[in-house]
């Protein structure tokens, strides 16, 4: 008798076995599809080719990489977004068009996706990513349009995001005795002390090319300093006290600089400190991994990080890219999983240990990664400060943000007046966003 029943019992337990489904598996659906991506031509990017062939193994869909450079991507971009059926299921795209593209209805807003449990991984862990990098690159139509808030909606991830941070010459700093900057008056003094004890070399090599890099330049030493372009009621405010304290640091720093520092974009400015003509380097983290390339670099193994100096507050810039579903991608929810799966906490540090910039404080906080890049832990620690505001991402930023760099560039090499130059910024910044409907309401 108890033998039957046990056998009847075994029966069912082999027949309820054999009625189970196999293990889930949340890419079955979409093994065999193949995704085309935009992606820039980038040091973050090229981390991430390096891993996409285990996103490949894992999920069994197939990557296509557009790699373009940055401007070429933009224009590229310009095209594909306006077709009724885009060739690109994934984009990257710079901070600054997030803007354009949102106000265009060009992008899909991700809530749908993360609202599907077929979808969206219950471990992703959303708050782990790096809040000012999420505020900056991916969040829309909150505060001031462009913030998060009670009306914000999330259209991309950051993937390949930045911010500032200082980078110093260890053993010229060793050799003289000379304290690492904490604050701005620090940092200026230092910067021009430099080209006096060791003649030949500047201070700090920083951007201040005509255009976009001299407005840049401009915008880093603005946040710290106190300053914003607008008040909260979009007035120019670029030409007050702080403005012209901005403006004033740049030029020092610019006079103090290596040789040829006013017609540097940030690819000159790297360079040049690579090569060992400033002792100085405050921009992006994206070229840490550079410095330490004996192929390119001559001061592997010199450079000391810290964080970007303090002025009236701390406030370090957030940039780079982010990555977004085009509204007329062919396979969104494909190119979904793939966005996740990058952003995911073993993606973000697959792509760190391949040289790329993580979007996670776990990832910043790993030993692994700063066991290889031990610069990961300053970085870490510069991201508390990451300022999302320190520029405005609004549709009519591109014009304004030409007129500053070309009006920067004029103080730095023709001799503008500062207070000038920044009150004829301010006038003609009040006339665009007047044209623009900023002061319909008031």
């Amino acid at each position: 008798m108890h033998k039957r029943i046990r056998q009847a019992a075994g029966a069912a337990a082999l027949l309820g076995l054999m009625a189970m489904p196999a293990a889930a598996d949340p890419y079955a659906d979409f093994r065999g599809t193949t995704l085309v991506v935009n992606f820039p031509a980038h040091p973050h990017y090229n981390a991430v080719r390096k891993v996409l062939p285990e996103f490949t193994k894992e999920t069994g869909i197939q990557v296509e990489v557009d790699m373009l450079q940055y401007l070429k991507m933009r224009e590229r971009q310009t095209l594909e977004l306006t077709k009724s059926k885009g060739d690109y299921d994934l984009i990257s795209y710079v901070v600054f068009s997030k803007a354009d593209y949102v106000f265009a209805d060009q992008l899909e807003n991700l809530a749908r996706f993360f609202m599907n449990p077929k979808l969206a991984d219950p471990n992703y862990d959303a708050k782990d990513l790096i809040d000012g990098y999420v505020q900056n690159i991916g969040v829309a139509g909150g505060e001031k349009g462009y913030l998060p808030g009670p009306t914000g909606s999330l259209f991309g991830i950051p993937f390949g995001s930045e911010t500032s941070v200082l980078g110093y010459r260890k053993d010229i700093f060793e050799k003289h005795g000379l304290a690492v900057p904490k604050t701005y008056d620090e940092l200026l003094d230092v910067a021009c002390k430099i080209p006096e004890l060791e003649p030949g070399m500047g201070g700090m090599a920083s951007r201040a090319a005509s255009g976009h890099h001299a407005s840049h330049a401009f915008l880093l030493h603005l946040a710290p300093l106190g300053g914003r372009v607008f008040d909260d009621a979009w007035n120019p405010i670029v030409n007050n006290e702080a403005g012209v304290k901005a403006a004033n640091a740049l030029k020092t720093i610019v006079d103090c600089g290596p040789e040829g520092s006013q017609t540097f974009g940030v690819a000159e400015a790297a360079a040049s400190f690579m090569q060992g003509n400033a002792a100085m380097f405050m921009d992006s983290i994206a070229f840490a991994a550079q410095f330490e390339d004996p192929s390119k670099s001559k001061v592997v193994g010199k450079v000391g990080w810290a964080l970007h100096p303090e002025g009236v507050r701390r406030g370090s810039q957030t940039g780079g890219f982010g990555i977004a579903i085009p509204k007329n991608a062919q396979n969104k929810e494909a190119a979904f999983l793939l966005m996740q799966w990058l952003t995911s906490k073993k993606g973000d540090k697959l792509v760190a240990m391949a040289g790329g910039n993580p979007s996670r404080f776990s990832t910043y906080a790993d030993p692994e990664v700063n066991a290889k890049f031990p610069y990961a832990a300053t970085f870490g620690e510069a991201l508390k400060y990451a300022d999302p505001d320190w520029r405005p991402i609004i549709p009519v930023w591109g014009k304004i943000n030409a007129d500053i760099g070309t009006t920067l560039s004029k103080v730095l090499t023709e001799g503008l007046d500062i207070q000038d130059a920044l009150n004829g910024v301010a006038d003609r910044t009040k006339a665009v966003m007047e044209e623009a409907g900023y002061y319909t309401w008031q």
